[in-house]
């Protein structure tokens, strides 16, 4: 008799979880999705809430949680900073308490656990592109220091862990992500660029638009969250998941305006505290270790992306 798989998502109705639950799904696994609904809602996942293999529990990682699973992808965090900004002692208790948690469950079970990281642990970076070996460069005191800090904190937690409990760990450093169900308010330059432009409004620029941004699919940054998961023991991470072609924001805003046909005219903001200059993954290690690359072209992707908004747009303007 073949049995399941059974994961655990934390963070499972937010973007990145949505569409990793509705993967596992596919995949036959049977997944249970933990969420508190911060920044997640219940519309990333309603659509899988028929399927008897889907289970959806409201719940807080920062307080442990006694369930029964084979697989743990702990994704549970405001990812963007107008989010994790809002309140960051939160954040940084989601991060260090939440991974103490789960990994604390991930003992007692013995399953295998996957840190959704992030390319902020790298900070404002000195070396570009930056390798999995890059220490970072980060500010532990200032606005972004909640999310930046306590992801880095949780990536010490799981590698010592590791260690000291030989626990089964893979840490992910997941480099900027877009697709359908991001969420509309975040103040993430994709879907900010996107709505300005569906809507008319200038285009808000940071500084003179130079700094520099690598944008993954969402479909290509689950598909490589579950080839690492699916990796021996003996492959631990960190790995740079993103995709590695760089472009301005200046570009950026300039691609979504001609696939938009929008008139948008652009508009130049002092630079935020902190921004990164330049952000690019180096995805070697992925290319040798997970045969991994991204598939889904920027214009394919940011396609898809504008019909999604495009479509939230209407619902608004119908119910409105």
């Amino acid at each position: 008799m073949h049995l399941q798989k059974r994961v655990l998502v934390t963070g499972g109705a937010g973007f990145l979880g949505s569409h990793l639950c509705e993967h596992l799904l596919n995949e036959g696994c049977d997944v249970l999705c933990v969420d508190n609904f911060y920044t997640g809602t219940k519309q990333n996942i309603v659509h899988l809430l028929e399927n008897p293999y889907f289970e959806l529990l409201r719940h807080d990682i920062t307080f442990p949680i006694y369930v029964e699973v084979d697989q743990i992808y702990n994704l549970a965090c405001p990812a963007s900073p107008i989010h994790y900004q809002n309140d960051p002692v939160q954040t940084t208790k989601v991060n260090v308490h939440g991974a103490i948690n789960m990994l604390g469950l991930a003992k007692r079970l013995g399953a295998r656990i996957l840190q959704a990281s992030t390319s902020e642990v790298y900070g404002d970076p000195t070396v570009h592109p930056q390798t999995e070996d890059y220490w970072g460069n980060v500010n532990c005191v200032g606005l972004r220091s909640c999310y930046d800090e306590g992801k880095r904190c949780a990536e010490t937690l799981f590698f010592d862990y590791y260690r000291q409990h030989n626990l089964k760990i893979k840490v992910a450093r997941i480099f900027n992500t877009y697709g359908p169900r991001m969420h509309p308010n975040d103040g993430r330059v994709v879907s900010n660029f996107i709505l300005q432009a569906l809507r008319g409004e200038s285009i808000t620029l940071y500084g003179k638009g130079d700094q520099t941004r690598s944008f993954c699919y969402v479909s290509d940054l689950v598909d490589g969250l579950v080839r690492l998961m699916n990796t021996g023991d003996e492959i631990t991470g960190p790995v740079n998941l993103g995709n590695p072609r760089e472009f301005s924001i200046l570009e950026l805003a300039q691609l979504i305006l001609d696939l938009t046909g929008s008139k948008s005219k652009i508009r130049y903001e002092p630079l935020p505290q902190d921004d990164p200059r330049q952000r690019r993954p180096d995805i070697t290690l992925a290319n040798q270790i997970l045969d991994w690359e991204p598939e889904i072209s920027t214009e394919e992707g940011l396609g898809r992306t504008i019909d999604y908004f495009k479509g939230l747009l209407s619902e608004v303007s119908s119910s409105g």
